[in-house]
């Protein structure tokens, strides 16, 4: 029953709710970067375009084929994204592994929604799929700047 009980509380309601309602779902026509991630654990893949103005992201879409905790953290990823730079990217993505390996704070603001998938930290299988998103949206705004600052 405990197991059953987890698991429950792991799929909440909220979590089934973001699932269901990812923001900015699908692809960017011309966009500045790219980058498809796959968990090889599970098999979950997220493909990230972004446009940027150099520095901060003006567009973004993603296309989300994971597990109900990978599409939960891409859709409070996609609600807050644009508007972001790298650094406050970067910091959500190390805030959220640090969460979730060993029990660290809750990322930063605009992404402190992701507190919700804090009960996924004994479900290690799951981490990979959880972090897609914000791990792939860190290696398109390097990709986007660096091929920006080479223009």
């Amino acid at each position: 029953m405990s197991g059953e009980t987890d698991l429950i509380k792991l799929y909440s309601a909220r979590i089934l709710e973001l699932a269901a309602d990812i923001p900015h779902h699908g692809r960017l026509e011309d966009p500045d970067a790219t980058v498809k991630r796959r968990a090889p654990l599970c098999g979950s893949t997220v493909t990230v375009d972004i446009k940027t103005d150099g520095t901060k992201i003006t567009d973004y879409a993603a296309e989300v084929k994971a597990c109900a905790l990978g599409q939960a953290s891409a859709s409070i990823v996609g609600a807050h994204i644009i508007g972001c730079d790298l650094q406050q990217v970067t910091e959500a993505r190390d805030a959220l592994k640090a969460m979730l390996k060993q029990d660290g704070p809750t990322p930063p603001a605009p992404f402190d929604g992701l507190e919700v998938l804090r009960p996924a930290q004994d479900y290690k299988n799951r981490h990979a799929s959880i972090m897609l998103t914000l791990e792939a949206t860190v290696e398109a705004l390097e990709t986007a700047q660096a091929s920006s600052s080479c223009a």
